[in-house]
């Protein structure tokens, strides 16, 4: 069933211009699907999931055709849309500059179809999500779902009499918000799947829209301007005044001059691209990723991400606090986060983006770059009893292209907790690795976020959810999730995190709960087929979460207590167990948003490191290297 948003006392913005009186694409109405909505079915799940998998591969010679557009267009192709303004004087005083109203520009107006033979839109497109809506049509809500879905809603933000995104957290008693009274678009993501799964995807089309947008502004600390492509952290709607009795409002976007530690979001363009491709998956609108300005702002984001320099890595190199974890925690240098992710917003990229003239080197550097990055972190990232064995065994000071040690590992960086805390069956992707330094921290965002995306093997996958089977009481605990563990303490605490007041052991991104990283925890789940572990942490989460006041974090070895800086009505914990619910009752829907081995992006890298000729090298090869 589809909810139109409605606004009080807001008049549409005058500036905008529509360019259709058609344009926007109807959410999907109901048909039949099952009786039963809390049926859930592995087998149909995972037949639904291959099958979702864009049939179009990069390294294939069908790979990236367009799908059609209208011969016409508003503007030069060739030119970025951009927004122009005639910004009153008094505006500058913003410690960034702020956007206003203005159109938006199409390539073929928005209700292109998608191309020949994709009228079904795969077996998870259309006939799935309007099977989807159908079969939650009659499901009655608890109590504890509706009221955080009134939650929700009560923190929505509107731009112009639209809504463009939620608030970091909306607290009626908090007196000093700070700056949490954003829109912040990691915060935004878990609230965006939730609006998706829910048949609403008019906040996530304006969500996208608006953010690429302010990606075009220049933006400063010091007189220094970072690369272009990158995407604000988070923004703000403010009412300017514009004369002595009119108001007008703008977006002031902040892309880390005004943050703690004044650090880059490096995750910002890489979710925007992720939560792209499933709005395209979750409502079938790919015409929004067709645009001109959408191609563009999705080559921005990767070109600045493939921008050459000194590393001799594959995976991204990153400062520290630059993604979820954005204060002082020890884990800048190539962090297993930004990595996930990276690849992820390079599968996304890879599907979405027109081959064309001016975008096939692109292309290119994409296959080459995913085929490296599997690689690198499936081989040297991955640690289980065999692979601590090994390190605890290696030779140091080796030199040549054949040294087992390539990094010059140092056995005795294994920390004693990790040999006696790892189980036999499980296993887990480090937190970093550097020349030198292995962080063997588990992070929890990265390691799930590898499963989603097929990062790890499969073997390695099963590994990660039995490790926190295995480790429940640590990494589960009273509230789910550890965003690392351990913690650091003692004299390490103070060197690392430059004795952070709250960053203090067992505390915020120092071994604290976080229940936002529930939904993606219960995809993972979901994916190995293993929605046993789903369902017990989220019967953790409905039980304790409502009574709490939905805090943003929880402190604590096994987070017993409430974060003692932690915010209430924080917006992502609300959207994450929303989002878990509606992903346990919709597997065909969570199965669009997961990605399946792609033997296309291992084969070169395969044939590269392997002894075997390169004209011998096969898809067969690059299976049996990642199935063993």
């Amino acid at each position: 069933m589809t909810t139109i948003f409605k606004f009080k006392n807001m008049k549409p913005c005058s500036r905008i211009l529509s360019p259709s009186k058609n344009a926007g694409v109807p959410l999907p109405k109901s048909s039949n699907f099952s009786s039963n909505p809390n049926h859930f079915s592995a087998s149909r799940f995972r037949t639904i999931l291959g099958r979702t998998q864009k049939r179009n591969s990069a390294l294939s010679s069908t790979w990236g055709q367009s799908r059609i557009f209208s011969s016409s267009c508003c503007f030069n192709p060739s030119k970025r849309a951009r927004t122009h303004l005639a910004v009153a004087p008094h505006l500058r005083n913003f410690s960034a500059p702020v956007e206003k109203c203005d159109r938006i520009y199409l390539k073929g107006g928005i209700n292109v179809k998608p191309p020949p033979g994709d009228e079904g839109v795969e077996e998870g497109g259309e006939n799935v999500r309007k099977n989807e809506c159908s079969r939650l049509a009659g499901k009655e809500e608890t109590d504890v779902e509706k009221e955080a879905w009134r939650l929700l809603r009560n923190a929505i933000v509107t731009y112009c009499g639209s809504p463009v995104g939620t608030v970091a957290a909306n607290d009626p008693n908090d007196k000093t918000p700070l700056n949490y009274d954003q829109v912040f678009i990691r915060d935004f993501v878990p609230s965006a799947f939730a609006f998706l799964l829910k048949g609403e995807g008019e906040i996530v089309k304006n969500f996208l829209l608006h953010t690429l947008q302010l990606q075009s502004w220049e933006k400063t600390v010091d007189c220094y301007s970072p690369g272009q492509g990158l995407m604000p952290a988070s923004f703000k709607v403010r009412s300017v005044a514009v004369d002595d009795d009119k108001f007008e409002e703008v977006l002031d976007p902040d892309f880390g001059e005004s943050a703690i530690g004044r650090v880059a979001p490096v995750d910002s363009g890489l979710w925007w691209i992720i939560l792209l491709r499933a709005y395209g998956k979750l409502t079938g609108d790919y015409s929004l990723q067709e645009r001109v300005d959408v191609q563009t702002g999705i080559k921005l984001v990767i070109n600045l991400c493939l921008s050459d320099g000194f590393d001799m890595f594959p995976s991204l190199l990153v400062t520290d606090g630059s993604c979820m974890i954005d204060r002082r925690m020890g884990i800048h240098g190539h962090p297993l986060e930004i990595q996930s992710l990276f690849y992820s917003a390079l599968r996304c990229s890879r599907e979405m983006l027109e081959v064309e003239e001016g975008s096939k080197n692109l292309v290119k550097a994409i296959n080459n770059r995913l085929s490296a990055l599997s690689f690198h972190i499936r081989e040297y990232y991955w640690v289980d009893l065999k692979k601590i064995n090994e390190i605890y065994r290696y030779k140091t000071e080796e030199y040549s292209t054949e040294a087992i040690n390539k990094f010059n590992i140092y056995p005795d960086q294994i920390p004693h907790w990790l040999m006696h805390w790892i189980p036999e069956t499980g296993g887990y992707l480090i937190g970093n690795l550097q020349p030198a330094h292995m962080d063997f921290r588990f992070f929890t965002l990265g390691n799930l976020w590898s499963i989603i995306s097929s990062l790890g093997t499969p073997k390695q996958n099963e590994a990660v959810l039995n490790l926190i089977e295995a480790k429940w009481d640590d990494l589960i605990g009273q509230m789910p999730l550890k965003v690392c563990y351990p913690a650091v303490e003692s004299e390490e605490w103070r060197i690392i995190t430059g004795s952070d007041p709250k960053n203090t052991p067992w505390s915020y991104h120092n071994g604290g709960s976080w229940p936002t990283l529930l939904w993606q925890f219960t995809l993972a789940c979901m994916k190995m087929r293993r929605t046993d572990l789903a369902k017990k942490a989220l019967g953790i989460v409905e039980k304790r979460l409502p009574l709490d006041g939905w805090p943003e974090y929880y402190d604590t070895k096994n987070g017993k207590f409430i974060g003692k800086q932690a915010r209430l009505y924080q917006t992502w914990s609300i959207a994450g167990y929303l989002t878990s619910k509606m992903l346990m009752e919709k597997p065909d829907a969570a199965a669009l948003l997961l990605w399946e081995e792609d033997y296309d992006i291992l084969e070169n890298c395969v044939c590269a490191v392997s002894n075997s000729n390169r004209k011998n090298c096969s898809r067969m090869l690059a299976k049996s290297q990642i199935l063993v």
